[in-house]
């Protein structure tokens, strides 16, 4: 038989006076046996707890405004516009990005508008770069320039400030410039800023779009061996393009010293500097329109028989312009194409060497424990020019030294001709290597 016996309840404290305390530690009030008193029922407006920020957040770009004319059409209208492509381009080009928010792709918009996935992007940016120019109130002529077939000039400008759009937007109507040229003058401008450590920098306006472009011609002018006609073209260029007098004045400078003006003293051509050494600039091989793949050789490590077993011979197949060599090698470099080193055949290649005082320039001013890249053309292995560089091996290492040197120990033949020497880059650079500083 089953019986039922009432217990007393355990308490969940065995001491009494260690539960007032709990109690009391941690504020919690003790119920109260009277009943809850009902209170009135009133409304009033809380703000929303303020959510967590979150550490990660996907970026969603704002919506493009749409024209007054537009904002009333269903995505089928919005098609039609595109594909009939009804009014002025930059009136219907923000009805692409419009599209995007809708759901559709740019392979869709291409297929049912005819409008490439490129041309989309081309057009929409167009369009944001004319709108920062109407918004700075230029000349309403200089912006009817670009109603017909601006948006590929306007395109190339999307990388500039404001201020600049609008000068180099100036530039490009009244110089009738193409994409290409469009494209130049954004460069030029957007990489003069950069370029704040050369010499001669000083003498040319960073506002001048002209200016700016001129100092790229300027400096290009220094990748060319000094006399050619490369040189010159490239300094006149320079000329025609600059518009204020202290930009004309240092390119006038400058070609009349390269044009013979200097050279006419005795004594000095036999010292001029017949090997260009050019200070690399930072993302400088990633902007060249040309760049040049050359097998590399440490100077310490592998000496002479490296710069014989380094490969002679690549070749550049498909597409994609992938270099293919003769054999495998480890180490490669890549150059902008630079004349001296485009000009390279077979015999092309790069000594690395740790220590910048293995060439002969005076001490007094390079002395620099920097590493440096010598460029040197094996095929070209006799010393003939008394004012040439070449590429010798000398007390069981190798070493750069000049013709006239090597004619007077009697060494005919050497490793190659030194053709360039390359020197780090740096945020702050110095002046290049001029021609009183080679010894």
């Amino acid at each position: 038989m089953l019986s039922l016996t009432t217990t007393k309840p355990l308490s969940l404290f065995k001491n009494h006076h260690y539960h007032q305390n709990q109690l009391s530690y941690f504020n919690i009030p003790k119920p109260s046996p009277k009943p809850p008193q009902l209170r009135p029922i009133t409304a009033s407006a809380t703000p929303p707890p303020t959510p967590q920020q979150q550490l990660y957040q996907p970026f969603r770009p704002p919506p493009s405004p749409l024209p007054p004319q537009f904002r009333s059409l269903d995505p089928n209208s919005r098609l039609e516009i595109l594909a009939n492509r009804l009014g002025l381009w930059f009136e219907w080009a923000p009805l692409i990005p419009s599209l995007y928010q809708e759901g559709f792709t740019a392979p869709t918009v291409e297929e049912v508008t005819g409008i490439a996935a490129v041309e989309q992007n081309r057009l929409v940016v167009g369009a944001q770069v004319r709108d920062t120019l109407h918004r700075y109130q230029m000349d309403p002529q200089i912006l009817s320039f670009f109603d017909t077939g601006g948006a590929e000039l306007l395109y190339e400008l999307r990388l500039l400030s404001a201020a600049q759009r609008a000068a180099a937007a100036h530039y490009v109507v009244e110089n009738r410039l193409d994409a290409k040229g469009a494209q130049e003058v954004a460069r030029a401008m957007k990489d003069f800023p950069r370029r704040s450590a050369e010499q001669g920098w000083d003498c040319f306006d960073h506002a001048s779009p002209a200016d700016c472009l001129s100092f790229m011609y300027y400096r290009q002018s220094k990748e060319h061996r000094n006399p050619s006609p490369e040189r010159t073209a490239a300094l006149e260029q320079a000329l025609n393009c600059a518009a204020t007098e202290k930009a004309k004045g240092r390119v006038l400078q400058e070609l009349d010293k390269k044009s013979g003006g200097e050279q006419g003293k005795a004594g000095e051509t036999a010292d001029a500097a017949r090997v260009p050494v050019v200070r690399l600039k930072i993302g400088e091989v990633a902007e060249a329109t040309t760049v040049v793949v050359l097998p590399v050789c440490r100077a310490e490590e592998e000496g002479e028989k490296g710069v014989y077993e380094a490969p002679r011979e690549r070749e550049v197949e498909g597409e994609f312009g992938v270099v293919v060599a003769e054999k495998g090698w480890s180490r490669w470099v890549v150059l902008p194409g630079w004349e001296p080193v485009v000009k390279l055949r077979k015999g092309g290649v790069v000594i690395a060497f740790k220590d910048a005082r293995v060439l002969p320039w005076k001490v007094n001013r390079w002395y620099k424990e920097e590493p440096i890249l010598v460029v040197a053309d094996r095929e070209k292995d006799n010393v003939a020019a008394d004012d040439g560089f070449y590429l010798v091996l000398e007390g069981g290492g190798l070493k750069v030294e000049r013709g006239i040197v090597l004619k007077e120990k009697g060494v005919s033949k050497c490793l190659g001709s030194v053709v360039l020497v390359a020197r780090p880059p740096r945020e702050e650079t110095d002046d290049q290597l001029g021609e009183e500083d080679w010894e």
